[in-house]
């Protein structure tokens, strides 16, 4: 039985208490690389229970021994960046440079933040006669998609042991080989037993009986809208926190004034950022009437420069979906796209040339996309873009805003100002100004159908404390 057909309970690797084994494939040419164990609820319960028992300990330690066994951590991790980059590029189909540069080195930094922000004064608050304390809230289920497979695992990880609180993590049956190598280094960075726990498995089963678990305090989810809403209904049961990071169906707004090839070969990137399945891709392009046209052959020429390709090789840019249902989806909403009236201008549902194997799809381009059309509403989470015409500043706000997730944008602007205010009157969790940067320090989180709470930055630890007033 190899590493990854193990699971991590209490400070060691385990055998599940079942014998079945699910298996993991290469989306760039369907081949089986690996087994992992489909963990079970007993499983679960071992997990749970060893993180219940550490909780007292570590949830007592200071803030100072808590940073640097997240700094060991953080060490250990980034030695590891390259074997987890090729290990993502394999099971997620993400073009190596991608998968070195942002999926194997952004978890290095969510590491980093969360122990510089232990390392910063948090002075209690003083309201009157009561001091305002913040506490660790317990035992954290951490449950992660595929599409980030080890970021979206270190964002929920590095936040709650910052916060005190203990944690079971369930990665993506999908890609989990990157969690993995993150629990090889957990096991030798030498946290106390049962602090960090790993369980592998199907939502349905493991998923779902962490958040069901009694002794579950708080329980980290990203995924589908429809898997959050049955994880927050699950949880309520024991009236039991729930953050939620969820879709997206972001828009970039190019204001009539802004360069619009620059906004464009800057959008088109963020819609295609791996294989376009990233929540906060910017999948409508917002452009002013009169400049449509113009704005379709830019997005189309930026486009055709995504050339389908093995992941591995340096130069690719646009790598597989992640698996033959994925695939699927994305080409049914290609061809709805078609039957109800947008032009589609570069691109297809057809597996592009040459690929007979793997799951590829030609980089998707759209114009004169209606607003209310179903390509312009739900999230496809393949490389499809959508170009909708706006007439002004007004009706491009109301068409952003036209959605039922709200968690990522930009808008362009020569007048800074003018882009800014636009911006505030998103309805949206985080939005780019003139292709402002990623800050890690800033909480990530959306509106409506985004999600529930925040993740990074200080808000992101304090999604792991419960409030404690003490009257003096």
């Amino acid at each position: 039985m190899s590493r990854y057909e193990e699971l991590y309970i209490d400070g060691q690797w385990t055998s599940s208490t079942g014998t079945d084994r699910i298996s993991v494939h290469n989306p760039a040419d369907e081949s089986q690389i690996a087994q992992i164990s489909e963990g079970t609820v007993e499983d679960v319960d071992r997990a749970v229970a060893a993180a219940r028992a550490a909780f007292g300990g570590w949830s007592r330690t200071s803030r100072s021994e808590r940073a640097d066994l997240i700094e060991r951590l953080q060490k250990l991790l980034a030695e590891r960046v390259e074997d987890i980059g090729t290990t993502i590029a394999t099971d997620v189909g993400t073009p190596l440079r991608i998968a070195s540069r942002i999926q194997a080195s952004l978890p290095v930094t969510d590491l980093e933040v969360n122990a510089a922000l232990l390392r910063e004064d948090h002075p209690e608050e003083h309201v009157g006669n009561t001091l305002v304390v913040r506490e660790a809230a317990g035992v954290v289920a951490a449950i992660a998609p595929w599409n980030y497979p080890l970021h979206q695992v270190t964002c929920k990880l590095a936040p709650a042991l910052a916060a005190g609180c203990t944690v079971v993590v369930k990665p993506s049956e999908v890609a989990p080989l990157s969690v993995h190598k993150l629990f090889e280094a957990i096991d030798e960075a030498g946290f106390p037993r049962g602090v960090v726990n790993l369980v592998t498995g199907y939502g349905p089963v493991v998923g779902e009986a962490l958040a069901m678990h009694p002794d579950v305090d708080v329980v980290s989810f990203t995924g589908s809208v429809r898997a959050g809403s049955r994880v927050a209904e699950l949880a309520a049961r024991s009236i039991k926190r729930v953050t939620l990071e969820l879709g997206g169906k972001s828009a970039n707004v190019v204001l009539d004034d802004a360069d619009l090839e620059t906004a464009i070969k800057v959008g088109v990137a963020n819609a295609f950022l791996n294989g376009g399945q990233t929540c906060t891709a910017w999948t409508r392009l917002l452009v002013p009437q009169s400049r449509h046209d113009e704005a379709l052959e830019l997005a189309v020429k930026f486009a055709q420069g995504f050339v389908p390709g093995d992941p591995l090789d340096p130069k690719t840019k646009l790598g597989p979906l992640v698996s033959a249902s994925q695939l699927g989806r994305v080409r049914d909403f290609i061809e709805i796209g078609v039957k109800e009236g947008a032009t589609l201008a570069t691109g297809g549902a057809d597996a592009p040339t040459g690929m007979d194997k793997g799951h590829f799809i030609a980089p998707t381009v759209f114009g004169g996309v209606d607003p209310d059309s179903t390509i312009a509403q739900e999230e496809i989470f393949g490389p499809v873009l959508s170009v909708i015409p706006f007439r002004d500043d007004a009706d491009a706000l109301a068409i952003a805003n036209n959605s039922k997730y709200g968690l990522h944008g930009a808008v362009w602007s020569a007048d800074q100002d003018r882009a800014l205010e636009f911006a505030r009157g998103v309805r949206t969790g985080q939005i780019d100004v003139n292709g402002g940067a990623y800050n890690p320090r800033a909480p990530f989180g959306g509106f409506k159908q985004s999600g529930i709470g925040r993740e990074m930055g200080r808000p992101g630890i304090d999604e792991f404390t419960e409030i404690k007033s003490i009257q003096l």
